[in-house]
Parts: C-alpha cells; sequence; structure tokens
C-alpha cells in the first residue's frame, strides 16, 4: 500500500454542525507510505473515530477513503484480514491486552500469527523498553505506562505499510516516549512504512514531514 486518501470525510456524529475547523475533516488529506505524520487534536474532535474508520472499525462517515484508489467501503472481510495483517500496524489507545495472559504471552500472540520477529527480537524489544522483568507478569497487573509499552512492542510485530499509532506516549515520561520513538523510527524505517501517530498534548518524539491539526 503506498497511500491513503481521505476526500471530503465527516464523521457521521458531526453532520449537521455548522462549521467543522482543521485540516483533516472535509478536506483532501493524503498519507503516503514512508512519511510521517502528527495528527494532534483535542478531545471530542474526532482522533479515535479516525483511527477507526483507517482500520476499518467502524464505516460511520460521509465522504471516501481509499487505500492506493480503492475505497475501503467495497473491501469484504477477507481484505480487511489482510490489510490488518500485513499492510496497517494499528496501536489502539485502549491498548487491547488479555490482562490475563503475560505480558510476553499478549505480544507472543500476535507474533504466532505473523512469524515477524525472532524470541530473541522480541526480548530485545522488551528489554529496550524498560520491561524485561515484568515480562512474565500478567498484563491486568502491569502499571498503564507498562501496559502501553507492551502493546507497543505488540504493534511492532508484523510487516505493515503504515504504523497508525493512537496516543502512543500518553501515559510515559520524557525517556520511555524518546525510547518508543527510537524503535517506532528504527522498524518504520527498516519497512520502508509510513507513521501516522495521534496526540492530544504528549506528542511522540519523533520529526515529522507533515503535522495535521484535527
Amino acid at each position: 500500500m503506498k497511500e491513503i486518501k481521505l476526500h471530503n470525510v465527516l464523521p457521521r456524529v458531526f453532520e449537521g454542525v455548522a462549521a467543522t475547523t482543521g485540516d483533516i475533516w472535509r478536506r483532501e488529506v493524503t498519507f503516503e507510505r514512508g512519511k510521517r505524520y502528527l495528527v494532534s487534536a483535542e478531545s471530542g474532535t474526532g482522533k479515535s473515530s479516525l483511527c477507526s474508520f483507517l482500520y476499518g472499525y467502524r464505516s460511520d462517515y460521509s465522504g471516501d477513503i481509499t487505500f492506493d484508489g480503492e475505497a475501503l467501503a467495497s473491501f469484504n472481510v477477507q481484505r480487511w484480514c489482510d490489510i490488518r495483517t500485513s499492510h496497517i500496524a494499528y496501536l489502539p489507545q485502549e491498548m487491547r491486552l488479555f490482562d490475563e495472559l503475560t505480558a510476553r504471552e499478549n505480544v507472543t500472540l500476535k507474533n504466532d500469527l505473523t512469524h515477524h520477529l525472532t524470541a530473541a527480537e522480541i526480548a530485545h524489544l522488551f528489554e529496550a523498553m524498560g520491561i524485561a522483568d515484568r515480562a512474565d507478569a500478567p498484563a491486568g497487573k502491569l502499571s498503564i505506562g507498562q501496559q502501553q509499552r507492551v502493546a507497543l512492542i505488540r504493534t511492532l510485530c508484523q510487516p505493515c505499510d503504515f504504523f497508525l499509532l493512537d496516543e502512543p506516549v500518553s501515559h510515559l515520561d520524557d525517556a520511555n516516549n524518546a525510547a518508543v520513538a527510537a524503535l517506532v523510527s528504527e522498524e518504520a524505517s527498516r519497512q520502508g512504512a509510513g507513521v501516522i501517530v495521534t496526540s492530544v498534548g504528549n506528542d511522540l518524539q519523533l520529526t515529522y514531514d507533515q503535522i495535521y491539526h484535527l
């Protein structure tokens, strides 16, 4: 996948609103593979809705979203399965970890499907994230910041054309923000992938090709 385009897109919940400001809704927007984008937003402006639209979780919008010219509205279940395993790596804001599984099991559950990383590479990511000593603890027993780093490692366990990261460092300090940014940057460069990051204030410390305000 080389590009994602939004054409006059608007969440249906915002229809009827007299004025919609910002750089995304009711605009022409293109995300290109290999480039890095920040979508800076205030709460309630549709940040997580945008992510859900791009990942196919929701379709309650007007306008068109296309991947390489193909409208998302035409995709069937099999196509979405392919997109989610090979083209878009998504880190949702709510993380969606299995509390009863260990941190490592949450990661390997996905990697067993993609076979993208070796066990040694996964162990290196836990070390780089400063949570190697928590790898065998149940995810539900970790702090929110630790859970966020586990979810990030899981996101890195697949091939993709775009990383879609919804508030990936909202619970992290500057040092851990920098560590996450380094890993995302390294993996995105290795795969030639684009990066789309959302934020309501604590931005992932990347150098961005473009910043949109939602």
